[in-house]
């Protein structure tokens, strides 16, 4: 059987799993689909990459796309994101010398209290913090920002630092950044080197941060629909592969490899099993849904979700705010997730919109056919987002 080629670029992260895992499980040679994976080693080149139409396909920062729908990035065809690939699966990590300071203040280093563990920050910071994300519209950076502005730091004391994730370990122990924020294994490989301690899983701030997203250019899922279906059932059903827990051990083996992460199993594994080590001490802190690729309607693109981080960049680059939010919850495609996956048996909430923050507990909400459970989604601080309706 022939297959069709598809060129799909990734940034090298335990978060990339489900496109790594939809080729090397066979998933997409199921679908009659051959992965050509591109190995990608910073997120402005994955989305100037996918501009030019040099992949088909990216695995990239949620917030990237709506960056793009409002303006505030180079002028490139309209991208489009059609599911999210993961849920949690970053941390925070601080410098040995802060770290210290909070030793010697009484922090318990819990990795669960995100009001404890900022207050703590605040009393210990000198100076403004300089903080490493791995892109400033990403994820990462709307948590840190969220967290550290509702723990008492004013806007002109963070400064962020932008850091390629492979890249995050040489900036702290450079005393580049004093903190970071960077999905795994990427935290674990500092820890290993001795240069940060983890502070915080993403989750203790956001219960379900939507970490990376499946896009493509819109004139490739309008030109070629059939491709984009089949492209989007093998990666939803390899993040269904990874969410049994039996499944991530083999999947950290795979992750390793030389031609992925190029780490050993047992780093890989930490984020998979949400069993991290906080310190090089081998303080071991268990968070078990650390990182979700599938479960409790994980892969949804909520326009909501759209609506929340168009929110901060309406806010910080004064753009103009009806047009700017419409243009954001228009790339996050729901239509297309529900055209696509529905024939693979996906449960699809019948809203496209919600209110983001409302849900401190797991709770069923009406699908399509019958219920899904959707995940607590709640913020650290009770922040409750209540987007506009889309048009």
């Amino acid at each position: 059987m022939t297959l069709d080629r598809i060129r799909l670029g990734y940034v090298p992260l335990t978060d990339a799993a489900p496109v790594l895992i939809a080729r090397e499980m066979g998933f997409a040679a199921e679908e009659g689909l051959d992965l050509d994976l591109s190995r990608i080693g910073a997120w402005a080149q994955s989305r100037d990459l996918l501009g030019a139409g040099m992949i088909d396909a990216a695995h990239m920062l949620v917030p990237l796309p709506v960056a793009q729908a409002v303006g505030l990035g180079p002028d490139l065809p309209a991208m489009d994101l059609v599911m999210v690939l993961s849920q949690g699966g970053q941390a925070v990590a601080i410098s040995q010398t802060i770290a210290g300071r909070m030793r010697v203040d009484g922090h318990p280093f819990d990795f669960a209290d995100a009001r404890a563990a900022g207050a703590a920050l605040r009393r210990v910071v000198r100076g403004p913090l300089r903080v490493g994300v791995p892109f400033r519209f990403s994820t990462q950076a709307e948590l840190m920002f969220h967290w550290l502005e509702g723990c008492g730091f004013a806007v002109p004391e963070i400064r962020v630092v932008t850091v390629p994730p492979p890249m995050m370990a040489d900036a702290i122990a450079a005393g580049d950044v004093d903190a970071f924020c960077v999905g795994e294994p990427w935290c674990s490989f500092a820890v290993e080197r001795g240069v940060a301690t983890l502070l915080l899983p993403g989750r203790a701030i956001w219960a379900a941060p939507p970490e990376k997203g499946l896009v493509l250019r819109r004139d490739f899922t309008e030109a070629r629909p059939d491709l984009t279906g089949r492209l989007m059932r093998a990666i939803w059903r390899a993040g269904r592969w990874l969410d049994e827990p039996e499944n991530r051990g083999t999947a950290a083996d795979i992750l390793s490899r030389p031609e992925y992460l190029n780490l050993p199993p047992e780093l890989a594994e930490r984020g998979l099993r949400g069993r991290l080590m906080i310190s090089a001490a081998g303080e071991v802190r268990e968070d078990p849904d650390f990182i979700a690729f599938h479960r409790n309607g994980a892969t949804f693109p909520w326009k909501s979700l759209a609506a929340l981080f168009a929110a901060r960049m309406i806010r910080d680059h004064g753009l103009p705010a009806a047009p700017a939010m419409q243009a954001a919850m228009d790339c996050f495609r729901t239509d297309l997730h529900r055209e696509h996956l529905r024939p693979a048996g996906a449960a699809l909430p019948d809203a496209d919109i919600r209110t983001e923050g409302a849900l401190p507990a797991s709770r069923p909400v009406t699908a399509e056919r019958g219920q899904v459970i959707l995940r607590a989604d709640a913020f650290f601080d009770g922040r409750i987002f209540d987007p506009p309706s889309s048009t």
